[in-house]
């Protein structure tokens, strides 16, 4: 799903209009590069070698939805736990209608033989704004890789992750703990076979931060991160006849320094983060699959779909110089689903999710502490590129210190055409 709140707010500024013209631009450059692609690989090749080919790929996707209750503007189509009020009347009131296609996906897929073996590339966008572009339907990158033989190079899935275990679900977030993140990384699978597939990734490190309730704390604002070493990242999986287990682990080092000369505290520190992520998918029936995943560790909410943060401020009496200092936060969650093929035309998934996260004590009292996630929905796939469906989704936040918790409930519609076309 995606990420603007066009709820009627009109700004006629020349910035406004400079912002249409560059994605108007960017939209036709890449249809232009595109068609450019085409042009490098005439039809005759592909007549004479099958293993060339590019394959233009992608959705028009639809979502309207009813929120019954409210939940952060940026995030009005998506069922985020930690985007619930944190207190009352927090995002104005409740009851909003929602329309939107950022679900909508364009991409390139390529593959050519060379001596050193098959070289694939990949290469799509949805349409779901991030970090400043929060609640717009502007271009989001997803994949941007190379692969060749067992090395692949580029912003793919983390190899913490485990692609397969996502229920389907018309939300575009998903499950609140499940392993979330598309990373720059360099990886290699040495082991790749019907049974068995071990993976390797170093990977751009990256943390979040709670800076804590008292803003007013000398020192802290003039504390910046620094990553010195990259994020180190794996999976093995185990294919078994009725479906697979994997296994996951995270590994990343973080640091923190005051800058010099800007006060005369210095609160600088580091810690290691890690993490190990279980998964697996069971094949019941012809028609039931079960979809489970648990994860856990210290300092890796950056991982989790609906983000918690890696490090919190913690007090730190009996030291004057250092007041406070920063600490590791253990995080864990789980989900389980069931995924039914009631027919060859209707399917559905329903399950539940949570994440929790161990707070430091001097994180704001509002700050979330529990997330709970649940969906329910029926899907009909009218042709064979063609899905409709209906969903019901909650949300539920607890927080820290202070005894709040706000709910969210939401029903969404969404129709999704795919179109696929390889030359």
């Amino acid at each position: 799903m995606s990420e603007k709140n066009n709820t009627g707010t009109v700004s006629c500024g020349p910035g406004k209009y400079s912002e249409q013209i560059r994605r108007i631009i960017l939209t036709v450059s890449l249809s232009f590069i595109a068609q450019f692609l085409l042009l490098l690989y005439p039809s005759s090749v592909f007549c004479q070698d099958s293993t060339k080919s590019i394959e233009i790929y992608g959705a028009a996707s639809m979502d309207a939805g009813y929120n019954f209750n409210s939940i952060d503007p940026a995030w009005f189509d998506m069922m985020r736990p930690t985007k619930l009020p944190a207190y009352e009347g927090q995002f104005g009131p409740s009851g909003n209608t929602y329309f939107g296609v950022r679900q909508s996906k364009f991409g390139v897929k390529t593959s050519y033989p060379t001596s050193m073996g098959i070289l694939k590339t990949r290469f799509d966008i949805d349409m779901v704004g991030f970090g400043k572009d929060a609640g717009q339907t502007t271009i989001h990158l997803v994949n941007a890789y190379g692969e060749l033989g067992k090395f692949l190079v580029g912003q793919t899935a983390s190899a913490f992750m485990d692609m397969d275990v996502f229920p389907v679900t018309m939300e575009y977030w998903g499950p609140s703990s499940r392993n979330f993140m598309f990373n720059i990384q360099i990886r290699y699978t040495p082991i790749n076979n019907k049974t068995d597939r071990f993976s390797i990734a170093v990977e751009k490190p990256g943390a979040t931060a709670d800076g804590g309730d008292d803003a007013t704390i000398s020192g802290l604002a003039e504390t910046k991160g620094v990553f010195r070493f990259p994020n180190l990242s794996g999976n093995y999986r185990h294919n078994i006849s009725w479906g697979y287990v994997q296994t996951g682990f995270m590994l990343k080092s973080l640091q923190w320094i005051t800058v010099p000369g800007t006060g005369y505290l210095d609160l600088s520190g580091r810690t290691v983060g890690w993490g190990f992520n279980l998964s697996t998918v069971v094949n019941a029936t012809d028609r039931i699959k079960f979809k489970f995943q648990g994860v856990g560790g210290k300092a890796i909410g950056n991982y989790f779909a609906d983000v918690l943060p890696d490090i919190g401020v913690k007090s730190n009496p009996g030291d004057p110089l250092k007041p406070v200092v920063g600490e590791a936060l253990p995080v864990w969650g789980f989900f389980l689903f069931t995924e039914i093929a009631w027919t060859k035309i209707l399917f559905s998934s329903i399950g539940y999710s949570m994440e929790e996260v161990k707070n430091s004590d001097l994180q704001a009292p509002s700050a979330v502490r529990l997330g709970q996630y649940g969906v329910a929905n029926l899907f009909a796939r009218l042709k064979p590129d063609w899905l409709v469906g209906i969903e019901y989704q909650y949300g539920r936040r607890d927080n820290f210190q202070d005894g709040f918790h706000s709910t969210g409930n939401k029903i969404q519609f969404t129709t999704k055409i795919n179109f696929s076309s390889k030359f």
